[in-house]
C-alpha cells in the first residue's frame, strides 16, 4: 500500500474517532498527507497533538452544513494544493422503530450520512477530476438490506450507494474512480452516538462491541479496497451472506433479519 498512498492527499470526514481515526493511524506510516474534520474541537486537537511532525490538517466541521463542507474542502486544497482521495466517512446511526421515531431523526441522519457526502464531494470534485482521483463512500450492510429499528440509517445508506453509482457512471470518462465500502459491525462510537426516537444520542450501545471487528482492521480492509480500486467491498462474511440471501431469497431474508433484531416481539439490537 505504501507505493499507492505515499504523498497522496487524502481527505477523510469524521476522522477524530472510530474508523476515521483508524484510517488516519494507518495512512500516516504510509506517507500520505491527510486532511480530516469533525465536530469536536478537543478530539481534533488531541489528534494534532498525537501527530505533531506529520502533514495533518484538521478543520472543525459539521458535515450536515454545506458551508462547513465547503470550508473543509477549500482549506484542504489551500494547504496541500489538491485532493487525490476523498473518503466520505462521517456518519450517524439511529435506533428506534419507525412508528416511534420523530421525523427529525430522518432529517438528521440524512443530513450527515447522505448530504454530508454530497457536499464534500461536490466541492472536491474539480480537484479530484484533475488528479484522476478516488471518491469513497463508507456505507453499510444497511445499504443493501433495510434493517429494522434503523430505517433512517438504511435509507441514508441506500441513498448514498445509489448516488455513488450514478456519479461513478458519469465520471467514467474522466478517470475518477468511485466506490463504496460496507464494513460489518465495527467497534466504534457510532452506536453510542446513535439517535433515539427523539433524535437525541442514546448514550449507550446495545451491541457486544468486543465481539466486533476492530476499527484498525476495518481501516486496513478499506485502504486495500481503495488501492485495488474495487467497485464495492462488503467486509464481513456474515454481511456477504446477507447480501446474497437478500438478492436470491428476499422473503427468507425478511424472516432471518426479523429474528436477529427482535425477541418476543421487541427490538433488542
Amino acid at each position: 500500500m505504501s507505493s499507492f498512498f505515499t504523498n497522496k492527499v487524502v481527505a477523510i470526514t469524521g476522522g477524530s474517532e472510530g474508523i476515521g481515526k483508524a484510517l488516519i493511524d494507518a495512512l500516516i506510516p504510509l506517507g500520505a498527507r491527510i486532511a480530516t474534520c469533525g465536530r469536536n474541537f478537543d478530539k481534533l486537537y488531541n489528534l494534532q497533538m498525537q501527530y505533531t511532525n506529520v502533514m495533518l490538517h484538521t478543520v472543525v466541521t459539521d458535515v450536515s452544513k454545506e458551508e462547513d463542507c465547503r470550508k473543509f474542502i477549500e482549506s484542504t486544497i489551500d494547504t496541500f494544493g489538491h485532493i487525490d482521495v476523498l473518503i466520505n466517512n462521517a456518519g450517524i446511526s439511529m435506533r428506534a422503530l419507525f412508528e416511534d421515531a420523530s421525523t427529525e431523526v430522518f432529517r438528521k441522519v440524512m443530513d450527515v450520512n447522505f448530504f454530508g457526502s454530497v457536499y464534500c464531494t461536490k466541492y472536491a470534485l474539480p480537484s479530484l477530476i484533475k488528479q484522476q482521483g478516488v471518491i469513497v463512500g463508507i456505507s453499510s450492510i444497511a445499504g443493501y438490506r433495510g434493517l429494522p429499528g434503523r430505517s433512517a440509517y438504511s435509507a441514508s445508506k441506500f441513498a448514498l450507494q445509489g448516488w455513488l453509482e450514478s456519479i461513478r457512471t458519469e465520471l467514467l470518462d474522466k478517470q475518477v474512480h468511485v466506490m463504496w465500502v460496507s464494513p460489518g459491525f465495527t467497534a466504534s462510537n457510532i452506536r453510542v452516538a446513535a439517535l433515539n426516537a427523539n433524535a437525541q444520542s442514546q448514550g449507550a450501545s446495545t451491541m457486544d462491541e468486543e465481539s466486533m471487528m476492530s476499527a484498525a482492521e476495518c481501516a486496513e480492509h478499506i485502504l486495500r479496497a481503495i488501492e485495488k480500486k474495487k467497485r464495492s467491498a462488503v467486509l464481513s462474511v456474515t454481511d456477504k451472506r446477507t447480501v446474497l440471501v437478500t438478492r436470491l431469497f428476499p422473503a427468507w431474508a425478511d424472516k432471518l433479519t426479523r429474528n436477529f433484531f427482535f425477541k418476543d416481539g421487541k427490538l433488542v439490537k
